[in-house]
């Protein structure tokens, strides 16, 4: 490889969980990168040695476990090693050091558990740098779904969509899908929040009230916005033909759409970030941990997408 190929931090995530292992597989790749994976580099020849892999070849920065761990089981010990490894990502791009963290999953459950408030990679991450907004966006085949509010009880939706986080929302994603993407004049479908998207109101006012008036005022300014669409339709084919984002106003309204559809190849993007974050869109699977059968095939996609956009913005300085 040579010095001018982005540097790439990948996270392991927690240790139980299927993170390690599916990490096993960046070795000796061919990617157009160089591949840093951050944890226990014990832990790593660890669950190597279990499911019958090798660590040669396997770029490494080591970041020690609290206490040894076993696959499949949680312990909440090692809650502050799973955000030490985030931290070590963050700060590596923060200093310019790496050009982008992807980031194999945690357990959310186990951290909290472990004494450390966290609702995931996405908030966290957001307030660590300081970032006021983020949005979390899925991409997968051939579609890119973000959503209005992310790791929030359905109860607590409907007040959470608010004009002003709406329009600072579809600015966003209008930016990122630009600068990251490369895509000139982005076309974004919305969905609305109720069913039939709120029937002219007889099913809920919030898309009269909320969603359509920033629609309106964001397309003034030359924002290509679509809807708001019922949600049971905006992801048909003949919908979504010529858009580029989707964005849901609630996590499994979208989100269910895209596991489904990609679930094996899903990536998630943090937008909003002063730094690149891409992640698998799946959770840890602790009952395949340490069976040597989980699929890296979500995480492969996470890392191309990393590669694809720093790769990008390092052409879009040099020219």
């Amino acid at each position: 490889m040579t010095s001018d190929l982005p540097l790439i931090a990948v996270t392991s995530g927690e240790p139980a969980g299927i993170g390690p292992e599916i990490c096993l597989a960046l070795a000796n790749t061919d990617l157009p990168a160089r591949i840093v994976v951050i944890g226990d580099r014990e832990l790593l020849a660890q669950r190597a040695r279990l499911i019958g892999k090798s660590v040669t070849g396997l770029d490494t920065e080591h970041v020690p476990l609290r206490v040894p761990s076993v696959a499949g089981r949680l312990d909440a010990r090692n809650a502050p090693y799973v955000i030490d490894v985030i931290n070590c990502a963050l700060q590596g791009c923060l200093d310019g050091r790496y050009a982008a963290m992807v980031t194999a999953p945690v357990q959310k459950s186990i951290i909290n558990a472990g004494g450390i408030p966290f609702t995931g990679h996405t908030e966290y991450l957001a307030e660590k740098t300081g970032t006021p907004r983020v949005v979390m966006m899925l991409a997968g085949a051939g579609l890119r779904v973000a959503v209005a509010t992310t790791h929030l009880a359905l109860k607590e939706v409907p007040a959470a969509i608010t004009q002003q986080e709406l329009e600072t929302t579809l600015r966003i994603i209008d930016t990122d899908l630009r600068n990251k993407f490369g895509i000139e004049r982005p076309r974004i479908l919305i969905a609305g929040l109720n069913p039939h998207a709120g029937e002219d109101g007889h099913l809920g006012r919030e898309e009269i009230e909320i969603i359509t008036p920033v629609l309106e005022r964001l397309r003034n300014e030359g924002m290509d916005l679509v809807g708001p669409l019922p949600a049971d339709t905006l992801f048909t084919r003949k919908v979504l033909a010529g858009s580029d984002a989707q964005l849901a106003m609630y996590h499994d309204q979208g989100l269910a759409v895209l596991k489904y559809a990609a679930f094996e190849e899903g990536v998630n993007i943090t937008l909003g970030l002063p730094i690149l974050r891409t992640s698998v869109d799946h959770g840890t699977a602790l009952g395949l941990a340490g069976t040597g059968r989980a699929d890296p095939g979500s995480l492969f996609a996470a890392v191309r997408m990393a590669i694809e956009i720093a790769s990008r913005k390092a052409n879009a300085k040099g020219n």
